[in-house]
């Protein structure tokens, strides 16, 4: 699997879902030609992006080269009114999956994701559903999108007593600017064996370098436009990162962003960075972050820098298990023992 994958939730999107830019079909063409390119082989896309429209345009610009990438898109979000229209009960998964699959006009999708946790759904149901699409070979490999890590165990343990098929990844946000995925979800996906696909890891462009102490605003951005996913709760920390990034960057003399990227492309149970651009400039430079190697010094600046403090009981493990802690655990609480 490439470092980088590449994320379509612009590829089409108009109108009030226009919070993150649109991408039409010769710009998608584009955006794909440079990620295979650039060795991407990973293609992120969902039902909900668009409504539907994304997975139409990827399926215009893939025509010839489906073989060449690793499919993934999602389901789980409301496609339409009904009671029926969202979840993951097996009546919305079959449905949705069925229609991802018209509109990417592929046989199979290689990776398909619960794109959201369904507390009122039984996992029996759900993951019933999804065994059944892929013993019908219209999935390969199925996965979930914002679970945390009791959750992630809950449904490997049901998929283990009644012999489904497991989840091989979680696709979740982690950034400099807010690594609290860390607490359980990383460790969770040592553990387990799952790769983590990660969202947003420029924070939503905040981490662009854009953004900075003294500066105006940049217009046209999506957080100056109102879109608040992810949200800053902390705009002088935010300031504080991004101008470490900018000093680190300037001597490699590349960009903030690319720092931010290169550095969270080498954190533990990191398979695949999710990176989507409204432009191919930007495309460029956020995939120019896999050339980019940081030194040991410059990472421990920037981990010591954005470490989230240890909350119970790991505060308490430090003191009193760290004779006895595995690589999960010492994802979180290794960092805080050598310093």
């Amino acid at each position: 699997m490439s470092c980088f994958a590449l994320g379509t939730a612009s590829f089409g999107v108009s109108g009030p879902e226009r919070k993150s830019g649109v991408v039409d079909v010769a710009a998608a063409q584009h955006q794909l030609d440079m990620a295979l390119e650039a060795g991407v082989n990973l293609i992120d896309t969902a039902d909900a992006y668009g409504a539907g429209a994304s997975e139409t345009v990827l399926s215009q610009v893939l025509q010839g080269r489906r073989d060449r990438v690793v499919l993934a898109t999602k389901g789980r979000f409301p496609v339409g009114d009904g009671p029926n229209d969202a979840g993951s009960s097996r009546y919305h998964l079959v449905q949705a999956c069925e229609a991802s699959l018209r509109r990417l006009r592929t046989e199979h999708i290689d990776l398909y994701q619960l794109h959201e946790w369904d507390g009122q759904t039984p996992l029996e149901e759900t993951l019933s559903a999804l065994d059944l699409l892929v013993s019908s070979g219209k999935v390969r490999y199925i996965g979930c999108s914002n679970f945390a890590g009791w959750q992630v165990m809950k449904a490997l343990g049901v998929a283990a007593r009644d012999g489904r098929p497991r989840f091989v990844s979680n696709q979740v946000y982690l950034s400099l600017l807010e690594r609290s995925a860390e607490y359980d979800i990383v460790p969770t996906a040592l553990d387990q064996g799952l790769g983590l696909l990660i969202w947003s890891p420029l924070a939503g462009g905040l981490l662009s370098g854009k953004f900075r102490r003294g500066h105006p605003e940049p217009g046209g951005s999506r957080h100056s436009g109102g879109w608040h996913e992810p949200p800053l709760d902390d705009r002088e920390r935010l300031y504080d990162i991004v101008e470490l990034l900018a000093e680190i960057g300037a001597a490699h003399g590349v960009s903030p962003a690319r720092v931010a990227l290169a550095w969270l492309v080498t954190r533990p149970a990191v398979t695949s960075v999710i990176v989507a651009a409204r432009t191919e400039a930007q495309l460029a430079e956020n995939l120019a972050a896999a050339s980019l190697v940081l030194s040991e010094d410059e990472q421990g600046r920037l981990e010591r820098a954005t470490r989230p403090p240890l909350i119970y009981p790991y505060w308490h493990q430090s003191w009193y298990a760290k004779d006895r802690l595995s690589e999960a655990d010492l994802s979180l609480i290794g960092p805080h023992l050598h310093d």
